[in-house]
């Protein structure tokens, strides 16, 4: 994989000399910047063919519902849709349980943060005691 660095990044060290946290890109701009019109023995550009495709990676799956998670298979991840945080809470325990992997989400951490919500969803399940 191509590392790309700034057009000048080697030679100052506000643009990265030294400093991996400085070094980001940025698209070169410029009547005449040799890099932006992509000549020869110039550093490579951000542009689309760069990516390597992985065989071992996993493919994306978005889980709307309990029924969703169900068919999810081995080499699956998901990710959670447009939906609200009861049936969000259900889906996550749900896939902790069956030890899938959901995209960009800790799950434990999640539901530690959410416990509040986890309480009283769980208190409006219960039956309602009938007053006599």
């Amino acid at each position: 994989m191509v590392k790309f660095l700034r057009r000048t990044s080697d030679r100052y060290s506000k643009l990265g000399k030294g400093r991996k946290k400085k070094q980001i890109w940025r698209r070169p701009t410029g009547r005449d910047n040799k890099m932006r019109e992509k000549r020869r023995g110039y550093p490579a550009i951000v542009s689309i063919g760069h990516k390597k495709e992985s065989s071992k990676e996993k493919k994306l799956v978005i889980v709307r519902n309990l029924n969703d998670l169900k068919k999810i298979k081995e080499k699956e991840m998901i990710l959670i849709g447009k939906i609200g945080m009861k049936n969000k809470l259900e889906i996550l325990k749900k896939a902790k349980e069956m030890k899938i992997v959901v995209y960009e989400t800790n799950i434990d951490k999640f539901l530690k943060k959410n416990r509040k919500i986890e309480k009283i969803v769980e208190i409006k399940k219960q039956p309602k005691e009938k007053k006599k």
